[in-house]
C-alpha cells in the first residue's frame, strides 16, 4: 500500500527571514529539523498508526507571487490540492495559535489569493493560519520582527512547533 503524500508550503518573504510575514518559512525549518529533512526532501513520518510522506517546501518567490512554484511542486510530487497544506501568517488570530482551515476564499491573504489563482480558481486545501495578531499599520507590522516571545514559542524547542504538528 502506498503511503498518503502530502505537500506542506510554507509561505514567506525569502527578503524578509524571521518577520511575522514570513512565519511560514520559519515553520518549514522548525519541521524540517523536527524531521531532519531539506526544504523540498520528501519524509515518511509517522501520524497516529499510519505513515505518510510529508514533502516539505519553501517558495523562494516573494509571498504575493508564490502560487506558481506551489503549484508547480504540486504537480511534480503528482499531489491533488486535497493533499496541500499551506502555512501562512494571519492578522485576523491571535499571536502564538494557529487555525486550521479547509477550502474558502484567501481572507485578503495574498500568498493564499496567489496559490488559488495559480490553481485555476481551485481553493480546495488545507491551509493553517499562524495568529501573528494586529498592531498599527498591518504593512508595516507584517514585515516587523518575530518578538523574542515569538521566537522562542515557534522554535524547535517552543511549544508553537507541537502545535502545528498536531493540527
Amino acid at each position: 500500500m502506498v503511503n498518503p503524500h502530502f505537500l506542506v508550503a510554507g509561505l514567506g518573504n525569502i527578503t524578509h527571514p524571521m518577520t511575522r510575514h514570513s512565519i511560514g518559512h520559519h515553520l518549514i525549518d522548525v519541521l524540517a529539523n523536527r524531521q531532519a529533512a531539506g526544504y523540498t526532501a520528501r519524509t515518511n513520518v509517522q501520524v497516529g498508526e499510519d505513515s505518510v510522506t510529508l514533502t516539505l517546501f519553501k517558495p523562494k518567490t516573494l509571498m504575493n507571487i508564490s502560487g506558481r512554484p506551489i503549484v508547480q511542486m504540486l504537480r511534480q510530487t503528482a499531489i491533488n490540492p486535497g493533499n496541500m497544506i499551506v502555512i501562512h501568517d494571519s492578522l485576523d488570530h491571535k499571536p502564538c495559535t494557529v487555525s486550521p482551515k479547509f477550502g474558502g476564499s484567501a481572507n485578503g491573504h495574498n500568498g493564499v489569493r496567489s496559490i488559488i489563482d495559480a490553481l485555476g480558481g481551485n481553493k480546495d486545501f488545507y491551509r493553517l493560519r499562524v495568529g501573528i495578531g494586529r498592531d498599527g499599520d498591518p504593512a508595516h507590522y507584517v514585515l516587523g520582527p518575530l518578538s523574542p516571545q515569538e521566537r522562542q514559542f515557534w522554535s524547535s524547542n517552543g511549544g508553537g512547533s507541537d502545535l502545528v504538528w498536531r493540527s
